[in-house]
């Protein structure tokens, strides 16, 4: 993390009024959380649409700040505390992260897309460290806040960030990517997820293009060739850099195969640049394309073929994505941290082949920000779930109330139920799982399903006879 004089982090912050008996006081990280600080750290309070991080000052001095950023506009308590004085303070931890990055000797990979970009970071960042050094965006940190956060996390010895980068609108991957300046930039691929703010496909994919702004000029730009939009916006570009593509088709550099897909990972075949097998502990035959593009980053690296297989049996997973929760008497899949139609329709396909269990059961909730479209795109993913596979569909939210609609065609009456909230989802869940059952919970973030996957699994028992 970052370790840094007070004069220091004025300077870097573009500050001033920092009073001269704290310059030589030593900060060691960054926080913008009054409630998590540790001791020594530098705290930034943030200004959001419901508070005002400069209220809790208090609070960080009593856990142990060492120094916190603070706005003009802002009164200055009586304290006798460092403050560096800022214009904004969001501005101010962003211009930090920027001279921070610059001061570090380190390859930084940054990678974007619609789906698949957490899950390729896991993978790319665990086969990295079996020769460098490497940290990761932790959780979902990949915002304007996040991304800052994590490159200020970031020991000075660290050799290679993974660096995860989520925009919903134009303009927002621009910035992040001047603070990161990424060495190799990927994306994953465009899907329907933001449509609500950026309208189009088209659109979507020009906001993940603009990760190339501050792509190193020696550097590496690799995408997923399987993707139509991203193979035609790359047509319409001229950049200096390397290209690379990846994927199941012919015309990819690092091109995969699968081989066999069951509920302990999926094994695929690497079939050029050249021919070798492997196995990754993931759900998913997409975590195939995840794994491949991280491949191709690895060797780009020097990462040894050998070690690669390594990497991949190690994987740490980010949660709420594609995990499983072994219940009593019961497994959940856990897919609850965002939903799309692309990710749905992958999660269903995870959940087809896990031929294993005797019963089957989804419960899916509203997919958010697809924009005009988005009953059309519920109603179209209830067509599709497939009744000889799953038994009952469960839903939750006004939207998702046109899958359990359009299921309904499909399937009996009662086994496709529309729930107003958790608290009755989760007793009619109660009364209809059977022993050794797999259940699908997914949504987006905002509905907070992980919710219900706790209460399965600390309120339900499944017998062999029984629900108790």
């Amino acid at each position: 993390m970052i370790k840094r004089r007070l004069i220091e982090i004025q300077e870097m912050a573009k500050g001033f009024n920092l009073a001269k008996e704290y310059e030589k006081v030593y900060i060691e990280g960054v926080s913008t959380d009054s409630r998590s600080i540790k001791k020594g750290q530098l705290f930034v309070p943030l200004i959001g649409e419901n508070f005002n991080g400069h209220d809790f000052i208090e609070q960080a001095i009593e856990k142990g700040a060492a120094a916190t950023l603070w706005s003009q506009n802002e009164p200055v308590p009586s304290e006798d505390f460092p403050f560096i004085l800022v214009e904004d303070t969001l501005e101010a931890l962003q211009s930090l992260a920027k001279e921070y990055r610059n001061q570090l000797d380190i390859k930084v990979i940054g990678i974007t897309g619609s789906n698949g970009k957490t899950s390729t970071k896991d993978i790319l960042a665990s086969l990295l460290s079996t020769k460098y050094k490497t940290q990761k965006t932790l959780g979902n940190l990949n915002n304007h806040i996040g991304t800052p956060l994590t490159i200020l996390s970031l020991d000075e010895d660290t050799e290679i960030a993974v660096i995860e980068m989520g925009t919903d609108n134009f303009g927002q991957i621009s910035l992040l990517t001047s603070i990161a300046k990424p060495d190799v930039g990927i994306i994953t691929n465009i899907g329907e997820a933001h449509l609500e703010g950026l309208k189009t496909k088209e659109n979507i994919a020009k906001a993940k293009f603009e990760i190339l702004e501050g792509l190193n000029p020696e550097g590496l730009f690799l995408y997923c060739g399987d993707d139509p939009i991203l193979n035609k916006t790359t047509e319409k570009i001229s950049i200096i850099q390397k290209i690379s593509t990846y994927g199941t088709e012919e015309t990819n550099d690092y091109r995969c195969e699968l081989n066999m897909v069951d509920d302990n990972g999926i094994s695929f075949r690497l079939k050029s640049p050249y021919e070798q097998d492997y196995f990754l502990p993931m759900l998913g035959s997409h975590n195939m394309l995840n794994a491949t593009g991280a491949i191709a980053v690895a060797r780009y690296f020097d990462v040894p073929v050998d070690s690669i297989q390594e990497g991949l049996y190690h994987v740490e997973k980010t949660g709420m994505r594609n995990e499983l929760v072994f219940a009593e008497g019961f497994t959940i899949l856990n897919d609850s941290y965002k939903s799309n139609p692309a990710s749905l329709l992958a999660a269903l396909d995870t959940l087809y082949t896990m031929k294993q269990y005797k019963q089957k059961i989804v419960v899916l909730g509203d997919m958010l920000g697809l924009g005009e479209q988005e009953i059309k795109m519920h109603e179209d993913i209830g067509v599709k779930i497939d009744p000889e596979e799953i038994e009952y569909v469960f839903t939750i939210g006004p939207l998702a109330a046109y899958i359990a609609k359009t299921a309904g065609l499909n399937f009996e009456k009662n086994k496709v139920i529309s729930c107003r909230n958790k608290t009755q989802l989760i007793e009619k869940l109660k009364k209809v799982i059977k022993p050794n059952s797999i259940i699908l919970v997914k949504a987006s973030r905002p509905l907070e399903l992980e919710e219900v996957v706790e209460k399965l699994k600390e309120e339900v028992i499944i017998s062999q006879d029984e629900v108790v």
